[in-house]
């Protein structure tokens, strides 16, 4: 049973959307100061997360859920026993859900099975996300696609083979990159590698993982900018960005550039992608080489940072972030 003050100042919204989804047990709002409520109060998109860095994200989710006249739920650190218990107590309910939690904190992992079992709809379902940043497995169906990617080595874990004999590295060219399968902003990423030992010491960092060795692409060059891209995708809508690997700052692609460099294959490829990783939320990094062949560098990534650039310098464009959080909102919405 939830209990809400009648003097509590709760938009009309709010109001509104507590009396649909609950059956009022007692004291009619006009006779007294609180409203008992029977029944799982029912929300429509449930958020979990725990960066305090998305904070911004959120509060834009949070107002483009409003005017959609629909309800979020926030489960963070501090709410995340009381909330489970109210799951599991069946005191609250929520139909969508969206975790950007769990993949740095496992004490979310319960949240994410109750909505496996119970939501109507998961954004980027864990299943499916799982399987998606796993550049080993990603690599050899992105080919199968018909994408290109860098000449690429996928070695065991260390773990698996710890003593693994030298590899022939001379595909790679003189430099490469050395990644493990799994993980994203650069964790464990040496660029530019040269050498058999580095390879070695990479692969001690993150031990359970695949690392890969991919040889390294050069992007050719429009103007000021050196064509590598990083593209959003959210729910059918694509954002291609110029995305300098080195400072990681953001600069929306104009429909004149992309126009004027040809750079329509940017779309295709991202669709593609989508339809292969059937993830609602996503970014993924291409380069045009030299010999003009579009290059997908980095295949999916997920969780994506969504710092706005108006906060930080390699945040995402505001207005791309703004709208981000209003194709999500509308697709509850959609659902309602």
């Amino acid at each position: 049973m939830r209990y809400f003050r009648n003097d509590q100042k709760l938009p009309l919204w709010l109001k509104k959307k507590v009396l649909e989804n609950s059956s009022i047990l007692s004291v009619p709002e006009s006779e007294g100061k609180i409203l008992m409520i029977k029944g799982p109060l029912s929300y429509d998109l449930c958020l979990a997360w725990n960066w305090e860095h998305d904070s911004d994200f959120v509060k834009l989710l949070d107002m483009a859920c409003q005017s959609h006249g629909l309800l979020l739920l926030q489960i963070t650190i501090n709410n995340l026993t009381a909330m489970l218990r109210s799951l599991i107590n069946n005191d609250v309910s929520f139909r969508f859900f969206f975790d950007r939690a769990s993949d740095a904190d496992a004490r979310f992992s319960p949240i994410v099975e109750w909505a496996h079992n119970h939501a109507l709809y998961r954004i980027n379902p864990h299943e499916l996300a799982s399987r998606a940043i796993d550049k080993a497995a990603m690599h050899p169906v992105l080919i199968g696609a018909g994408l290109h990617a860098p000449y690429t080595l996928v070695l065991p874990s260390y773990n698996e083979q710890p003593d693994l004999p030298p590899v022939d590295l001379s595909p790679l060219g003189d430099r490469f990159t050395i990644k493990p399968a799994h993980g994203g902003g650069g964790d464990g990423v040496v660029m530019e590698a040269k050498s058999w030992n580095q390879v070695l010491v990479a692969r001690r960092e993150y031990p359970s993982d695949k690392y890969l060795l991919q040889a390294h692409i050069m992007p050719t060059q429009f103007g000021s900018h050196p064509a590598w891209f990083r593209i959003i995708y959210c729910t059918g809508q694509i954002y291609p960005c110029w995305w300098n690997p080195h400072t990681h700052v953001y600069t929306p692609v104009t429909s004149s550039e992309e126009s004027g460099y040809c750079l329509t294959p940017l779309r295709d490829i991202t669709a593609s992608i989508a339809q292969i990783c059937r993830l609602e939320l996503f970014s993924t990094e291409t380069a045009l080489s030299t010999d003009g062949l579009f290059i997908v560098v980095d295949y999916i990534n997920d969780q994506i940072d969504l710092r706005l650039k108006s906060k930080a310098f390699d945040g995402v464009p505001d207005d791309i972030v703004r709208e981000i959080a209003e194709r999500l909102s509308t697709l509850v919405g959609v659902h309602s």
